[in-house]
């Protein structure tokens, strides 16, 4: 074979490669070692994998098990056999060597357009802002720029920010980095989309399950924000009370509250909100609430101490059953003495075996050790829990029966869905008649089965369908005047939406208010990132930037700290002290959202969800493929912006 050079291998503990090789997903085994030997058999049949659609495919790709062992076989030859040194036959394919790659990977084609995104994510080639050679050191001190929030997205762009030399000073309200899931610590917090996808690009992580629980993404945030270098840069405990755009000064001055309450004014070019959306906990008006006498508190405050709030041996209820609520009540119902779920709607929800898996040892030491593995497995995961599952959101004006599905594709979702709630629920007929939705498929964020329905059948676990009257010392009463007896009240009903960074008191131009500009709620925003009349403000995770289709919101994170670094390089080179979103720029990009909206299943008759503000616009979650809104924001335009300078 061409690859191999004649020196000696550096040393390699085989042994763990002939046992881990048997854990390979074999669709990535393939990419690895057409980059080793540059052979295109590799790519041909009969190696070439068959097409899965599963969210969790076979790791056998569908080959028959003598060309598996072929595979196998021939890694360990190649890594564990002779004394020469394996170097790449091709290291960077290119983009028309990425397209085909993926294409064969996944056993279907792949849109041309997903090259670049795929190649820069693999890290073979940088799509990070530079600067040209005229841009000296004491130009870029001039420009000083505050994020607000030290979550996912305030650390990818302080990561950006660090990269480049750009100062910069992060301001978190909280005691640590990791915004939400520092936040959320209730039993069964996790993440519903694959850890080996829902983390930073080039920074990967031992993830010890295929789904971690919070304190395992915890720790990978608090990690990150020591490994980019950010960490240094939080103030903690430190909170912003508003921000004014001074016109004369060209900056934002802004009042923050530090941990010991002293006030004090930091003024600051650019101003970057990296709040996200999903913090500002939805509360309820329950009547009577202050004559119920146990615990009442939202999902996302569970006490810090959980000696404070003992539920073991209780009742407890739980209002919701959206995704908190589906991990939170499988998580508790072995502590408490009765469990009474409040339900307001039906949910769908798939099933995923892999959802409490531990990752194999094999497949561990693969991803650590093996070239190119693990580019390839994060790249599996990518398609499969985000723009691979677009086409069954999207409305088929042909189709005939919109009333159960959107399209005939979303109608077959919808019927494993349905068979799977009907066999988990077939000895209680009538769960089955309230757990099954009147909606298409994703109309509704689509969740995971985390043993929701099994845990229904429970003799101490009620579902409940009838809405809440009042509370009562001891008890909740629904309309139909049943009371039912309850000792501390959970509310899993989520958050305020719409509010996102006009909580802040910002002011913009003209004393403007970012609450006054987003009235009516219904918040706007260019790219979900600009405000006209907000010069040097940025928003992350902004109106239109949620994910509702699947994907990770750590990929949405890195597109917008991209396009906002090279916003601030540009700034910086070209003498610029000040962009503002041109409004006619804004309104086209929020006509082009609507009407794709208007294509996208949470616009369908009749659907109530929380992506929709209370006039019916989608205002949270974005329309477009993971890879159009990464080209929309891979680079910032100039000519986007009225520019001030110097």
């Amino acid at each position: 074979m061409a690859l191999l050079t004649g020196r000696k291998k550096p040393p390699l503990d085989s042994a763990a490669l002939r046992e881990a090789v048997g854990d390979a997903d074999l669709r990535v085994l393939l990419m690895c070692l057409y980059h080793w030997t540059g052979e295109r058999r590799w790519l041909e049949a009969p190696f070439r994998p068959t097409r899965d659609v599963r969210l969790i495919a076979d790791p056998g790709a569908g080959l028959p098990a003598a060309v598996q062992a072929t595979i196998r076989q021939t890694v360990i030859t190649l890594l564990c056999e002779g004394d020469q040194l394996i170097e790449p036959a091709i290291d960077d394919p290119g983009e028309a060597g990425i397209h085909e790659m993926m294409s064969v990977c996944l056993g279907e084609t792949v849109p041309p357009d997903y090259a670049p995104l795929i190649r820069e994510d693999m890290g073979f080639v940088s799509g990070d802002p530079t600067w040209s050679a005229g841009a000296p050191p004491e130009a870029r001190e001039a420009l000083r720029c505050l994020i607000v929030g030290a979550g996912i997205s305030g650390l990818a762009l302080g990561r950006k920010l660090e990269q480049l030399g750009i100062p910069y000073t992060i301001v978190e309200k909280n005691a640590e980095v990791g915004g939400t899931w520092y936040e959320n610590h209730y039993p069964g917090c996790g993440v519903d989309t694959p850890n080996h996808a829902y983390s930073y690009s080039g920074a990967p992580n031992p993830w010890p399950h295929y789904f971690s629980a919070r304190d395992e993404i915890l720790a990978y945030l608090k990690r990150c924000a020591s490994h980019f270098g950010v960490r240094p840069r939080i103030r903690f405990e430190t909170e912003l009370l508003g921000a004014r755009w001074d016109e004369a000064r060209r900056s934002w001055m802004t009042r923050l509250r530090g941990p010991d309450g002293a006030l004090e004014t930091i003024e600051a070019q650019v101003l970057v909100s990296a709040i996200g959306q999903l913090n500002l906990p939805q509360l309820p008006e329950l009547a009577g609430a202050a004559d119920f006498g146990g615990p009442i508190f939202h999902t996302a405050r569970w006490p810090q101490a959980h000696s404070t709030i003992n539920i073991k041996g209780r009742r407890v209820a739980v209002l919701g059953t959206g995704a908190s609520a589906m991990q939170l009540a499988p998580g508790i119902v072995d502590e408490v003495e009765r469990l009474t779920i409040y339900q307001r709607s039906p949910q769908w929800a798939r099933p995923i075996g892999e959802y409490h898996r531990a990752v194999s040892a094999g497949t561990q030491w693969l991803l650590d050790h093996l070239p190119y593995y693990a580019k390839w497995f994060r790249f599996t995961l990518f398609w499969r829990f985000g723009d691979g599952l677009l086409p069954f959101i999207q409305k088929d004006p042909n189709w005939r029966h919109p009333e159960r599905a959107v399209s005939r594709g979303n109608d077959r979702h919808r019927q494993e869905l349905s068979r799977f709630i009907r066999k988990e629920l077939a000895t209680r007929p009538e769960l089955i008649e309230k757990c099954l939705p009147g909606y298409p498929p994703y109309g509704k964020r689509m969740l995971i089965d985390n043993g929701w329905f099994r845990m229904l059948l429970r003799p101490e676990v009620e579902l409940v369908t009838e809405g809440i009257s009042h509370l009562e010392h001891g008890a909740i009463v629904t309309r139909d005047g049943k009371r039912r007896a309850a000792d501390v009240l959970v509310l899993a009903t989520g958050f305020r939406v719409t509010d996102l960074s006009a909580r802040l008191g910002i002011h913009g131009r003209g004393g403007v208010s970012l609450r006054d500009a987003w009235a009516d709620d219904n918040p706007t925003a260019h790219l979900g990132i600009n405000v006209p009349g907000f010069p040097n403000l940025f928003c992350m995770y902004g109106p239109n930037t949620n994910l509702g289709h699947g994907g990770s919101l750590i990929f949405h994170g890195e597109c917008q700290a991209r396009y906002i670094s090279d916003c601030l390089v540009k700034m910086i080179e070209g003498g610029i002290a000040a962009v503002d979103c041109r409004r006619a720029v804004h309104d086209a990009w929020q006509k082009r959202v609507d009407e794709a909206h208007e294509k996208m299943i949470w616009t369908h008759p009749g659907m109530s969800t929380w992506y929709r503000n209370r006039h019916g616009r989608v205002v949270s979650t974005s329309p477009w493929r993971l890879v159009d809104y990464w080209a929309m924001t891979h680079e910032a335009k100039l000519e986007d912006f009225a520019l001030t300078g110097r």
